[in-house]
């Protein structure tokens, strides 16, 4: 598959993804590519994220790749049952938070808790980094399974946003042709 043949849908985590930060210029540069915006990106609400990942892969005209970040990734997770009928053909999904961690941030991220451990009904993949300060790798690995996902090992990359130095991530891009490839 070519980004032209798929709606790309950009799903953020908490506090939504910066002007800088790899799915930002992913979304710029991609023209297939469109954010799910949430309408409180610094409260996160499960159910409302989960409503507007659904809303947004109806109302896509084409096939659908999700492009998941940090909570963005457990949104899709938990909207994962509600997207059946074959309109998801894939999800590329980076640093899941383990929100399931009693040192996480309250509030905010454990409303995304317990991380629900169905098998997707489309193929994924996960990357996740050994030095996360969100998830540990064995964890990460572990969730991966569940969902039946392919796991990836970033090694050493923290999360795998700005603040880690993946603003651009072109290696994260060229794996992500290689899974729109595969699809």
């Amino acid at each position: 598959m070519k980004t032209s043949d798929c709606d790309i849908l950009i799903v953020p985590g908490h506090t939504n993804s910066g002007e800088d930060h790899w799915q930002s210029r992913w979304e710029r540069q991609l023209s297939t590519a469109w954010r799910v915006e949430q309408e409180n990106w610094d409260a996160p609400n499960k159910d409302a994220w989960v409503e507007r990942i659904v809303r947004d892969v109806e109302r896509a005209k084409k096939p659908v790749v999700l492009v998941g970040h940090s909570l963005g990734v457990l949104a899709i997770a938990h909207a994962a049952p509600q997207l059946a009928g074959g309109k998801v053909r894939g999800a590329f999904l980076v640093s899941v938070p383990d929100v399931e961690r009693p040192d996480f941030i309250p509030a905010i991220d454990r409303a995304f808790a317990p991380i629900p451990r169905e098998p997707f009904h489309f193929p994924s993949i996960l990357i996740a980094s050994r030095t996360d300060p969100h998830c540990d790798y064995a964890k990460a690995e572990d969730i991966a399974y569940a969902w039946g996902s392919a796991i990836v090992d970033a090694g050493d990359a923290g999360h795998l946003n700005t603040e880690s130095g993946h603003g651009p991530w072109p290696e994260g891009l060229m794996r992500f042709a290689g899974f729109l490839k595969r699809l």
